[in-house]
């Protein structure tokens, strides 16, 4: 009987497949266009903020969840407090992103204190109900009890920390969905595993959204994601850990992330993680010194090609990504499968 539920994961999906041609067509008829700065000249052909429709499928894919539950199964008041808090996490920090678009990357959009205060107060929503387990083991001091300090430090950090760093590595095509598919396919198996089904399907409610979002957005993209669907991933990640209480495995599953940051404030936050374009379509690296993972990933690579393209450094990041999904399996193994 369960398996209807996930009629929520095709609504997702079939809801995205619909509405993204849409939103495409009417962003081109008004102009909404952006640059595409790992090609050569920079064309601006590319539609801006086509995140809206993934979080607004995902958003609905989530409702009709609690819909067949309820209906249909059982009732879902033992999670429902939950569902609706992920939810006003998500539309709140897309609700901010999109602000930050139209407000325009090359005009510095919102500023980085204002955007991280903002990050902190969307996490309101856990907070107040005191989501996930207060208890958090250390590995020299053991189960530490954190009582109040857990939603009131830890989650905003939390939620902060995943939705200003995941925005940081993007700007190639096909980047952010992408890694989102990976990262959340992989952390949804973790919470099936740990038993938290039901965070489960929300993870891979919205990768439905997200695959059919990356058939337009991987490369050369049609639509980019924008910070609407940048900061709604990385949240949705937060979250699920910190409902699923696997905080540990994820933020080892956010190594790429931390580094992306460690390396973007080596920049002092002002370099950009774009690429120089040849006019062949190949790659050079935009300055003296690396300060985004693309960067890196660039000069890797170059090691090993005379010629570079957007669509290599894209695919050695998720092969990264990859290869740290299943390292997290074999490390946190035994506490996993125990």
């Amino acid at each position: 009987m369960e398996a209807i539920l996930f009629i929520s994961i095709f609504i997702s999906l079939i809801l995205t497949l619909l509405v993204l041609p849409k939103w495409i067509k009417k962003c081109k008829q008004a102009n909404l266009l952006w640059e595409d700065m790992n090609k050569p000249g920079h064309p601006k052909n590319v539609v801006s903020s086509g995140g809206v429709i993934v979080v607004l499928s995902f958003i609905i894919g989530v409702l009709s969840y609690i819909a067949i539950r309820t209906f249909f199964i059982d009732s879902v008041n033992g999670i429902t407090l939950e569902i609706f808090a992920l939810i006003s996490v998500i539309l709140i920090l897309a609700i901010i992103g999109l602000i930050d678009d139209l407000l325009g990357w090359k005009h510095e959009g919102l500023s980085v204190r204002f955007r991280i205060f903002l990050a902190f107060m969307a996490s309101i929503p856990l907070a107040v109900i005191n989501a996930g387990t207060t208890t958090i083991n250390c590995i020299f001091l053991g189960p530490i009890e954190l009582g109040f300090l857990y939603p009131l430090i830890l989650i905003p950090l939390g939620i902060a920390g995943a939705t200003i760093t995941y925005n940081f590595l993007a700007g190639f095509n096909g980047l952010e969905a992408g890694q989102g598919i990976i990262i959340l396919t992989f952390l949804s198996l973790i919470a099936y595993i740990t038993g938290s089904s039901w965070i489960s399907l929300m993870g891979l409610i919205m990768v439905s959204s997200l695959i059919v979002f990356y058939l337009y957005n991987k490369y050369p993209a049609k639509v980019f994601p924008g910070d609407s669907l940048t900061w709604a991933i990385g949240a949705l990640i937060a979250i699920m850990a910190i409902l699923g209480n696997f905080e540990k495995i994820a933020v080892f599953v956010f190594i790429l992330y931390i580094l992306e940051t460690i390396l973007k404030l080596r920049g002092k936050l002002k370099k950009y993680s774009f690429a120089n374009p040849n006019k062949d379509g190949s790659l050079e690296m935009p300055y003296n010194k690396i300060y985004s993972l693309t960067h890196l990933s660039l000069f890797i690579l170059k090691k090993f090609k005379k010629k570079v393209y957007e669509t290599d450094v894209i695919y050695f990041i998720f092969i990264m990504q990859i290869i740290i999904c299943l390292l997290a399996l074999i490390i946190f193994k035994e506490s996993l499968f125990s």
